[in-house]
């Protein structure tokens, strides 16, 4: 189930965190259940598969096949029936306002369709992908020129690069202190939580808590290699605050979590990885 990714064109790189196909052929009935934590809102185009999410009642929601999932602040249990192949794009939350109306914040922890968020864009979008038949780089062309076709149409609207900042900071040092980011950054904390729960769709202690579990769970995935320098950077203060994070994030213990089964999560984990192996020196990551 490992996804196949592309970065995006240069111009979209801020706007833009990536762009992958992921699929699995599975018995027919299969039913396969498993938790989301997406650090970004995704655009997904569902080509194959019954995909559900998990609604507040316990019931579940499925939204055809044009789906827009906001960011995780906690696990979301998704469906899929038999066999799938979903073709994605992650969108970066610095470049939230080039290609959305409303705050980030009010689509964190849902999925509906891409048709609510963006009207006849997303028939266009869905006309574009099918027509682009089954090459993955004319698929994502063609995605990418509907998108600039929507940034075109709100001249207005430009990647926030304080965001672009915090971002990298997240990514590579989320043990920091709130106050120290706001001086590196030279905002206000009242600025950075209005503006992180605009464009990440969560306050800026969540995001850093998300990211440095998402980095340990991929550890114990053995996704990566970690020096003991960046092993000593994950470490929490004790066990039982290891134990309440990885509660928190996926409902289990460390311990538990390394003997599950979790396709879907680790799938985006290696996701993850495989953005920072095809470029390390990279400044664009999500």
């Amino acid at each position: 189930m490992q996804p196949t990714h592309r970065a995006p064109s240069p111009d979209l790189r801020e706007i833009v965190a990536r762009h992958y196909v992921f699929g699995a052929e599975l018995p027919p009935g299969y039913e396969l259940q498993d938790d989301l934590l997406s650090e970004t809102a995704f655009i997904r185009i569902l080509i194959q598969g019954d995909w559900a999410a998990r609604m507040p009642d316990g019931g579940w929601s499925n939204v055809g096949p044009m789906v827009f999932f906001g960011a995780n602040a906690r696990p979301l249990r998704v469906r899929v029936c038999g066999s799938f192949k979903v073709i994605g794009v992650a969108i970066r939350p610095a470049g939230w306002h080039t290609l959305f109306d409303r705050p980030a914040n009010l689509y964190t922890d849902c999925m509906i369709s891409l048709r609510d968020v963006w009207g006849e864009d997303s028939d266009r979008l869905h006309q574009a992908v099918l027509g682009a038949g089954e090459d993955v780089d004319a698929v994502i062309t063609a995605i990418e020129e509907v998108l600039r076709t929507r940034i075109s149409a709100r001249p207005a609207a430009h990647p926030d690069q304080a965001m672009l900042a915090f971002e990298r900071i997240a990514r590579f040092d989320s043990t920091r202190r709130i106050a120290d980011i706001c001086k590196e950054l030279g905002i206000a904390q009242h600025a950075l939580e209005r503006r992180c729960m605009a464009m990440f769709g969560m306050s800026p202690k969540r995001i850093l808590r998300r990211r440095r579990f998402l980095d340990m769970a991929a550890v114990i995935r053995g996704l990566c290699n970690p020096d003991e320098q960046v092993l000593a950077e994950l470490r929490y203060t004790d066990q039982s605050h290891l134990n309440r994070e990885f509660r928190e994030f996926i409902g289990m213990t460390p311990g538990q979590f390394a003997h599950s089964t979790t396709p879907l999560l680790t799938a985006g984990l290696e996701l993850r990885f495989g953005r920072r192996e095809s470029d390390p020196s990279s400044e664009f990551w999500a």
